[in-house]
């Protein structure tokens, strides 16, 4: 197998960040698709990290991000501080983590760094960009961010790193 050009690069990155870009300026657009625009601008930026294209992947994230900045200024937050870095950060960990008790505390610090990114998130959204959430929500707001986020999260990111396989597994099937 012949080793991918940087113009495969620069094309499969383009691609994926146009995808992000898509679905976080439709999710912006519309308030029950915005937590879908997330996730499938996740999804898009895993696909040049299926080809080992992590500075592709990287620069997908910062195009989807600015462009879609132009919709919704305040709704993009979340992609910033957490939905667009993961992919990135779980190639890292998947590279570079070998041993189970780093693991362990990549696991523990993500998980602190999704609270606190859900916690930014929800102070932004709902100050300045006027999103409103159920009354429950709000009245146990921290058990909700905190200990609801953190179990939430446990099941998040394996289920992101079966995405990826899921998505190296696709993307194998491209001979470049």
């Amino acid at each position: 197998m012949k080793k991918p050009t940087k113009s495969f690069e620069i094309a499969l990155s383009a691609i994926a960040a146009a995808f992000a870009a898509a679905f976080l300026m439709l999710g912006s657009l519309n308030p029950f698709l915005l937590a879908t625009g997330y996730l499938v601008a996740t999804f898009a930026l895993m696909v040049p990290l299926s080809k080992d294209f992590l500075w592709g992947s990287a620069l997908a994230y910062l195009a989807a991000g600015l462009i879609a900045l132009f919709v919704s200024p305040l709704k993009i937050v979340p992609y910033f501080v957490f939905f667009g870095l993961h992919p990135i950060v779980n190639y890292l960990q998947k590279r570079y983590v070998k041993r189970t008790p780093l693991k362990a505390l990549c696991l523990i610090a993500k998980a602190v760094w999704f609270d606190f990114a859900m916690w930014l998130s929800y102070y932004v959204l709902t100050e300045f960009a006027g999103l409103t959430f159920p009354d429950v929500v709000e009245q146990y707001l921290y058990y909700v961010l905190f200990i609801g986020g953190t179990l939430f999260f446990a099941v998040y990111d394996i289920m992101i790193f079966l995405c990826q396989r899921s998505a190296d597994a696709a993307i194998r099937r491209i001979r470049r």
